[in-house]
């Protein structure tokens, strides 16, 4: 319900696209390294990818996308933001979202205006009860 709450507020930044399945793969440190090296060429732990694929010719209409969230970096860093490891995992559902949109965290302030707006959105979907209890630690 969050992923899909989120994916709702990230399409805002890029109307021009239209999703239809978005799988969320929750996984761990060795996990997300492969896929990570996989998909990149590097071997290094991280919180979230997210992968977007256009449709293929004549495949229906609407883009798909992969989001591999990394359980155990947020077990383990949650402490950073003051919040537990629920909370964190929710940020790392609207990185990953946000990336998904077409932002970029390149630079610091790009960084800085894709937190701004996850922050924000976590505020919100606090207030609808969205991120509570997403991890029984």
């Amino acid at each position: 319900m969050l992923t899909k709450w989120l994916m709702d507020k990230a399409a805002k930044l890029d109307r021009t696209t239209k999703w239809n399945t978005i799988e969320v793969n929750l996984t761990d440190d060795d996990g997300i390294t492969a896929v990570k090296e996989q998909v990149f060429g590097r071997r290094e732990v991280t919180d979230v990818i997210a992968l977007r694929y256009n449709p293929l010719p004549g495949m229906e209409d609407g883009c798909t996308a992969e989001l591999f969230v990394n359980i155990q970096r947020a077990v383990k860093y949650h402490t950073r933001g003051n919040w537990d490891a629920s909370r964190e995992l929710a940020l790392y559902l609207a990185h990953g979202c946000d990336h998904l949109a077409g932002s970029s965290d390149d630079t610091p302030a790009e960084r800085k205006t894709m937190r701004h707006r996850e922050l924000r959105w976590l505020r919100e979907a606090d207030r609808q009860n969205l991120t509570s209890n997403l991890l029984h630690t």
